[in-house]
């Protein structure tokens, strides 16, 4: 009766919920062939249009009622929703032409997406030859895609070049080939190039850039240089001091890029020192070294500021550039071993390890900053390090590196910070959706969140400092593995099964019968897992990266932690030999920098050529980059001779001793000049597990910082300072004036600086203020403020 109802009043709409129920048959004229496929055709003209784009239809909550899974990650959705969902409108078998899904893109209907393609073009004869066979669905028999072709994938165009075109095709599992040039996706990495509708990339500037080219779910990266032509480039054919260098110059010789000169001994010790110790060297120290250089240039009568010399005696230049290299080495060497590296390294490594006051508390903070610390003190492996780090289990207070579970509270987060940091992978995409930009599926984030389900967490106590701090831990806590555990993956509703992250099969302790929790097994789930990740080419890979980072301002890969297929190295031959080497010397970190610092590339100048003044990734001159907040604040302090203090810490403390973050409590700020004046400069509050955190922007509030901050201002009139001890002295102003050029910049004044400054201090009736002006004025001069 119902039905009988249902048909009698709503005839014309029963037989069209029919349709929809039904298996839909081809129509009588239409020859039993399928020609269109919907998964490797349909699915692929979505993509091209971008209806599955996440500003589009694609987005998590779709566009104007009409929902697609995000880059096709779900042929399966995409098919009920465009077959069945508002009752079968956007596809209509009867008359094809009437379809939405046709009448929108092409802007016969209003759409707010605009013209996605024309009523002549192959994407809509695919979608109307798909509609009018009547919408099958080939997913059990469709052949698979295995392979994208991509050419070119390394290209350099010089100019007056200006487009390049790209071709693609497809291989399928059932030995098909296809071009697939026209229907592929194009996306640049920047605004260098523009890309057409069929793969003609357009210089816009000059530059390199990555073209992401994409066939349904597989996509691959090109890679191309437009080059200003540089007519009479001549190759300067630098010597190599390294492996390093014997990668690095010829892709700077194929791009007509020559590298800067050498830097000089007062640059490099500055930036040594910098770089390994977070402080300057001292004059005494800067002055040795840089006198050191000269005479080791200063070879039967080579001079090092005479370099025509050096072209008249080529040999006598090969000698002299091997004794400086060797005073370089030696120096590398000293500064490896002195105790400031290990705090200096402590702090990069605090930053993303999250060793921040709020989740930890105080006492966590510097139990934990301390086993950080004496690890790189007594040189241990960066491998075991991290195995270290991720087996540890028991008391935050008894056994510190537990506190990597206490700053990452939950299993997803233990999970992206693990991936992020040791393998280099961003997987937070992966949480709602397939990655789309890399490999990582839903079942991948959440197979591999579940490894770390069973960690839990019992606090002892928390003497709260904020009682509407609901997030706020102050006490101690224990480590530990639970019996039971789980994460259930949001997609299919059913529990996650742990899988270490991108594996096949489950992890060893995965069945019930080998967890820890039982005590017949003899697997440890968290050891287990260090091993495992210490054991991955992209741990080698992505730490090795991440030393490349701090010493030389940008990773080979770049961002540091964003190892993806559409992200490629800079030069990926360098970095898999870097990678090898680290792994070699048994993930040995001063070994590693140690390499790094003393090939000709590490030591170029930071002033740029006629060729390279352009360039940022090649690494062709030293980066200029801003001091960190700590480098500065501590610099100030050793230039003027005062202590720091900061609050509940004894006086004296450098920043770079810091253990803990920014302060996060604005309580905590309060007759807080120092830690006010870091968290402006850029201390992170390490609330995230990346160095993403930490700042290097420079702002305006920054520079009324320097140049007129009370602090600063008591630090230059403090009366014991050390301007007061040079005053003191019975020095000349010529030579007190050099004494404070050696101590902040690392070189003496030039002629022109040494006059003016004497000048100004052989005028004034009172010589502490005039000084203090000097020495202001250094300690805002860029060469200060910037690491070169």
């Amino acid at each position: 009766m119902h039905t009988s109802f249902a048909c009698g009043a709503f005839g014309p709409f029963c037989g069209l919920i029919a349709v929809l129920m039904s298996p839909l048959p081809a129509r009588c004229d239409e020859a039993p062939a399928v020609k269109v496929s919907f998964r490797n055709d349909v699915m692929a003209v979505l993509s091209k249009a971008g209806c599955n784009a996440g500003q589009c239809h694609g987005n998590a909550n779709g566009k104007a009622g009409f929902k697609l899974s995000l880059r096709g990650e779900d042929p399966e959705w995409d098919y009920n929703t465009l077959t069945r969902d508002m009752f079968g409108r956007r596809a209509n078998p009867e008359d094809p032409g009437q379809s939405l899904i046709l009448l929108k893109p092409t802007t016969q209907m209003a759409h707010e997406g605009g013209q996605r393609f024309k009523t002549d073009s192959e994407e809509y004869k695919i979608l109307f030859e798909w509609i009018a066979k009547g919408m099958p669905n080939d997913s059990q028999n469709a052949p698979a895609l295995e392979r994208l072709e991509v050419s070119p994938t390394d290209e350099i165009l010089f100019e007056p070049k200006n487009e390049i075109q790209l071709h693609a095709r497809v291989v399928f599992s059932d030995g098909s080939i296809r071009d697939a040039t026209r229907m592929a996706v194009y996306e640049t990495a920047n605004g260098l190039v523009n890309v057409t509708h069929d793969g003609l990339v357009q210089r816009q500037n000059s530059g390199e850039t990555t073209v992401l080219v994409r066939y349904l779910q597989l996509q691959a990266p090109v890679r191309l240089a437009f080059v200003p032509a540089r007519s009479g480039f001549v190759w300067e054919n630098p010597p190599a001091n390294n492996d390093i260098d014997e990668r690095i110059f010829p892709k700077l010789r194929a791009l007509r890029i020559n590298m800067s000169d050498l830097c000089t001994g007062s640059e490099f010790i500055r930036r040594a020192y910098l770089d390994l110790l977070g402080i300057l060297p001292s004059a005494e120290e800067a002055r040795a070294f840089v006198n050191d250089e000269v005479a080791a240039a200063d070879v039967r009568g080579l001079i090092l500021q005479n370099p025509k010399s050096e072209i008249r005696n080529p040999k006598l230049a090969s000698a002299s550039l091997r004794r400086r290299l060797q005073r370089r080495a030696r120096l590398i060497d000293q500064l490896l071993e002195r105790p400031e590296f290990a705090d200096f390294w402590a702090l990069k490594w605090s930053d993303i390890l999250r060793n921040e006051e709020k989740v930890l508390d105080r006492k966590g903070i510097q139990l934990y900053h301390d086993w950080i610390r004496q690890s790189l003190s007594e040189h241990k492996p960066v491998d075991r390090f991290v195995r270290e780090l991720l087996s540890a289990r028991g008391s935050t207070y008894l056994n510190p590196p537990a506190n990597y579970y206490r700053a990452n509270r939950d299993a997803v987060t233990r999970a992206e910070a693990t991936a992020q940091l040791f393998l280099g992978a961003r997987l937070q995409c992966a949480k709602c959706h397939n990655h789309p930009f890399d490999r990582w599926t839903q079942a991948d984030y959440y197979d591999w969140a579940d490894v770390f389900s069973r960690v839990q967490y019992k606090v002892l106590q928390n003497n709260r400092r904020d009682g509407l701090d609901t997030h706020e831990f102050n006490g101690e806590q224990i480590i530990y593995l639970a019996r039971n555990g789980g994460i259930t993956n949001p997609r299919t509703g059913k529990p996650a099964k742990s899988r270490f992250l991108g594996e096949p099969g489950p992890t060893p302790a995965a069945n019930p019968e080998s967890r820890i929790s039982n005590p017949e097994s003899d697997v440890d789930e968290l050891e287990a897992l260090g091993e495992w990740i210490t054991r991955q080419p992209l741990f080698a890979r992505s730490q090795a990266n991440w030393v490349w980072f701090q010493l030389m301002g940008r990773g080979i890969v770049d961002p540091i932690d964003d190892f993806r297929p559409t992200n490629p190295p800079s030069h990926p031959r360098l970095l898999d030999e870097l990678a090898r080497d680290f792994a070699a010397h048994k993930f040995d970190l001063r070994h590693l920098i140690r390499t790094i610092m003393n090939s000709r590339t590490y030591q170029s100048s930071a002033e740029p050529n006629d060729t390279n003044q352009e360039d940022e990734i090649n690494f062709s001159h030293a980066l200029p980059r801003r001091l960190s907040a700590e480098q500065l604040f501590d610099a100030q302090h050793q230039v003027l001779g005062v202590a720091a203090t900061f609050n509940d810490f004894p006086s004296g403390l450098r920043a770079a001793q810091l253990p803990g973050g920014s302060p996060v409590r604005r309580n905590d700020l309060k007759n807080a000049g120092a830690e006010k004046f870091l968290a402006m400069f850029g201390k992170p509050a390490r609330l995230l597990a990346c160095e993403c955190e930490r700042s290097s922007e420079t702002t305006l509030g920054q520079t009324f910082q320097l140049i007129s901050s009370p602090a600063v201002n008591e630090w230059l009139t403090n009366p014991t300072n050390r301007l007061a001890s040079m005053l003191a002295s019975g020095k000349s102003d010529a030579g007190i004036v050099d004494e404070l050029y050696w101590t902040a910049l690392s070189r003496a004044p030039t002629p022109k600086e040494l006059a003016e400054a004497t000048r100004l201090l052989g005028v004034a009736k009172d010589k502490r203020p005039a000084l203090e002006d000097v020495a202001w004025a250094l300690l805002n001069a860029k060469e200060f403020v910037l690491r070169k």
